[in-house]
């Protein structure tokens, strides 16, 4: 008999998926490919059950001759194997990003002879409600705040993005890209102190509350279902921290970052040229094993903050806070520099990984972005944070427009840079 091929990128199986497969039936043995964890990360959601269960979920329905593990989003390594007859797929896959897998497919079976069924995608109301509850289950706390560990099992590194607003959110959550066949989306949000106090207007100072910054994850959350980095600055007072941390694990944020400096906060940035002190070892970890303490699970992370290079204290004051911040319980550590080039984070990482195989290094590649994220997995680096592009790229943006409608008198020479108002509310889905 022919051979039928189709893939799902599921972790439910509804109408839409059972009409692929009886279309399928009608040509021959169907083969159903499922995608790996790894696979569906890049491209599509996080999936609500493991690998294990997605696989059985497609091997107790009816018609399917067998289950094929498909590790790519593109087909070449199956369709190379298994040499299908047909593949078929819903016609989704005619437009947007998908249309690029298509091509693909198209491309590989008409090498030997192959075709593509395209079947009328299933949309109702049913569909619907059943997409609707897998992206509410994903953005329910006890799912989120376990995912950013999950990530850095998964991934060769966690990409993460700033956000300060649900909008922001939701070009973090929505963003993915074709490039070379390959597709790739961010994994993680940043909810940055100085993103979240410029979008308010306020300086960098720790002047915005935490209620208020609350009521930004509050905004993130309510329309996305990525896990959250939460820029936690200093962290306060010890016994501050303890209630942060606390908010932040029920909330379902998954990690918290804060620095090992003392008194008004001043950005890492700025370096020496502004008094900024560093906390004492012994006084910081004591910080980090309260929070620990406090903690009711397993799955949120503290990540220590070591700013000795920002502040010119050495590669060796760096190590020893890395060791005894990781002895206190610390998660993950974060190191950064202000450097234009990445030699002493580098350093950093080889002398950690030499030591440390398995705790997290976080990055924020500000000032040295010209390295790329798989030359930072290379060196250990687990988490890269893009922590104010978002930010940075609307100002001078908005900025600009604000200063043509009022040179012009009119909104007619700005409009062609603008983005069509349909497409922003596009983002934004109703209920």
């Amino acid at each position: 008999m022919k051979k039928v091929y189709t893939c799902f990128c599921t972790d439910i199986i509804h109408e839409g998926h059972l009409n692929i497969i009886n279309k399928a039936q009608k040509y021959g043995e169907v083969y159903v490919g499922v995608l790996t964890d790894e696979a569906m990360v890049k491209f599509n959601r996080f999936p609500t059950l493991d690998f294990k269960e997605r696989v059985q979920l497609v091997k107790n329905l009816k018609g399917v001759k067998e289950v094929v593990i498909q590790d790519e989003i593109m087909y070449d390594k199956v369709i190379d194997k298994l040499r299908p007859d047909y593949v078929i797929h819903g016609d989704n896959w005619l437009q947007g990003n998908m249309k690029v897998i298509r091509d693909n497919v198209e491309k590989l079976l008409s090498a030997y002879g192959g075709e593509i069924i395209d079947v009328p995608y299933t949309y109702n109301e049913n569909v619907k409600r059943l997409d609707a509850q897998i992206k509410e289950k994903l953005s329910m706390p006890e799912y989120r705040r376990k995912r950013l560990r999950q990530l850095i099992k998964l991934r060769p590194i966690v990409k993460t993005i700033e956000v300060h607003s649900g909008l922001t959110g939701l070009i973090a959550e929505k963003t993915v890209v074709e490039h070379n066949g390959e597709f790739d989306q961010f994994d993680a949000m940043w909810v940055s102190s100085l993103c979240d106090s410029t979008a308010k207007g306020k300086p960098d100072i720790e002047l915005v509350d935490m209620t208020s910054r609350f009521r930004t994850i509050d905004d993130v959350m309510e329309v996305t279902t990525k896990p959250i980095i939460f820029d936690g600055d200093t962290g306060g007072l010890t016994e501050h921290f303890v209630y942060t941390v606390r908010s932040l694990e029920r909330m379902g944020v998954s990690a918290v970052i804060i620095e090992d400096k003392t008194g008004l906060k001043k950005n890492s940035l700025f370096g020496t040229d502004v008094v900024q002190t560093q906390d004492s070892i012994e006084h910081f970890c004591e910080k980090i094993s309260a929070g620990k303490k406090i903690q009711l699970t397993d799955d949120f992370m503290i990540i220590a903050r070591i700013e000795s290079l920002i502040l010119n204290m050495g590669m060796d004051d760096a190590m020893a806070r890395a060791r005894a911040y990781v002895k206190a319980g610390a998660d993950g550590i974060m190191i950064h520099s202000r450097r234009k080039d990445p030699d002493e984070i580098l350093e950093f990482c080889r002398l950690f990984r030499k030591e440390d195989k398995n705790t997290p290094i976080v990055v924020v590649p500000s000032s040295f972005n010209s390295i790329t994220e798989s030359e930072l997995a290379a060196a250990g680096v687990n988490i890269v944070i893009y922590a104010n592009q978002l930010t940075r790229s609307a100002f001078p943006a908005m900025e600009q427009t604000a200063k043509d409608i009022l040179k012009y008198h009119r909104a007619q020479e700005v409009d062609s840079r603008l983005l069509p108002i349909k497409d922003i509310i596009s983002l934004i889905e109703e209920l």
